[in-house]
């Protein structure tokens, strides 16, 4: 009997394409109910200024950038945890969505300084419904924390293994696809 969800955690060093194999499994898996996030780099000139987070329903902004006012740093990126808690952490709402499939990308140091950012993903690790997320590879707290919960598949992406990978989470989570 198939299982009615999975919890996936990608983990991998800073590069090896975490965030472009969860695009891919999104695009390959054609999941009907999906909810969630992904972040990417802001590029100015060829130098990185930021991070941005795009919703799956296609809302976007910016996450952490050289020019935000915030008392929030990592580096030198100054994180808008407001902007993000009120754009982002709800569509993570168990109660608010009939997804299926909800998508993190990712759970670092600048969106744990969201403490509801931190309680929704606790909730998502414990309820009925799938998680594809990824997660640093370094980090206290929370980031040690969510990596080491009950039931959860931690699976670690390299750029030498990385389509061998997708294709295994494409299977861990074929029972969602249309």
């Amino acid at each position: 009997m198939a299982p009615e969800y999975t919890k996936i955690l990608l983990t991998g060093s800073p590069g090896c394409g975490k965030t472009t194999a969860v695009t891919k499994i999104i695009a390959l898996l054609d999941c009907i109910r999906a909810a969630g996030f992904y972040t990417d780099e802001i590029r100015q000139d060829g130098h990185r200024k930021g991070f941005s987070w795009k919703r799956l329903d296609g809302a976007s902004g910016t996450l952490a950038h050289v020019d935000i006012k915030s008392r929030f740093k990592v580096g030198k990126y100054r994180v808008d945890v407001a902007g993000f808690e009120a754009a982002v952490v709800p569509i993570l709402d168990l109660d608010q969505s009939d997804a299926k499939l909800f998508v993190v990308d990712e759970i670092g140091k600048m969106e744990c300084f969201s403490e509801k950012f931190v309680a929704a993903v606790r909730e998502l690790l414990v309820s009925d419904r799938s998680v594809l997320a990824t997660v640093a590879k370094k980090g206290a707290g929370p980031i040690s924390e969510l990596k080491n919960y009950p039931g959860v598949r931690l699976l670690t992406l390299t750029r030498d293994h990385r389509d061998e990978t997708v294709a295994e989470i494409l299977q861990l989570l074929s029972f969602l696809a249309k």
